[in-house]
């Protein structure tokens, strides 16, 4: 596994385009040692486009890993009289970017409709009136608003075990996370939730 793009210890030499080229031409032809020299000279600088596209860390450097995937498989497919090998392998990191920043706003969208469906569901009473249906889709609103102000493992940890009715056990089992830590994550994250909601009430 090549170092993180990210690593302070990282330093690479200024690329050349004409080396580039000889090592995409390399990795074209199943050369894993040129694969890794073309990482060593553009890891950086790709990883710094990522990071200003998704603006998420661990998002660059999955974009910059997903990158050179992607360009060990298509190195062939490099045409030198097209683009500098710098420009191909920047379309591609941006490429990647984009899709990132898709599949996560399309997460986000796909979760909150769902919290909105289940927590209207559950804070409602089936025999309510439309003055108890209001109250209780404002304060679904409210929850879920303060459940998007948890880190991500609390939020999916509490929504599992309260929205879908999921043990610790469970929990531990299918986010493959240790028992404790699950239980750190509810206990932290009901805390912080409890506290949103009053400041919001």
């Amino acid at each position: 596994m090549p170092p993180s793009p990210a690593d302070s210890s990282f330093a690479p030499r200024p690329a050349d385009a004409d080396l580039l080229a000889a090592l995409l031409q390399g990795a074209a032809m199943g050369d894993r040692h040129a694969l890794r020299q073309l990482y060593d000279q553009t890891a950086t600088k790709l990883f710094g486009l990522a990071l200003r596209i998704t603006n998420r860390h661990d998002w660059a450097e999955d974009v910059v890993q997903e990158s050179f995937v992607s360009i060990w498989h298509h190195a062939g497919d490099y045409r030198p009289h097209l683009a500098a090998p710098m420009t191909w392998m920047t379309a591609i990191v941006r490429n990647r970017a984009l899709d990132c920043l898709r599949r996560q706003a399309a997460a986000r969208t796909s979760q909150t409709v769902e919290l909105d469906d289940n927590l209207g569901e559950w804070l409602a009473d089936e025999a309510a009136g439309p003055a108890e249906l209001a109250l209780a889709s404002q304060q679904a609103r409210a929850l879920n608003q303060c459940l998007q102000r948890l880190e991500q493992p609390q939020r999916q940890a509490i929504s599992l075990a309260y929205l879908k009715d999921m043990s610790h056990s469970e929990l531990s089992e299918q986010l493959q996370v240790p028992l404790g830590t699950i239980k750190s994550w509810i206990r932290r994250g009901l805390e912080r939730l409890r506290t949103c909601l009053e400041s919001l009430s």
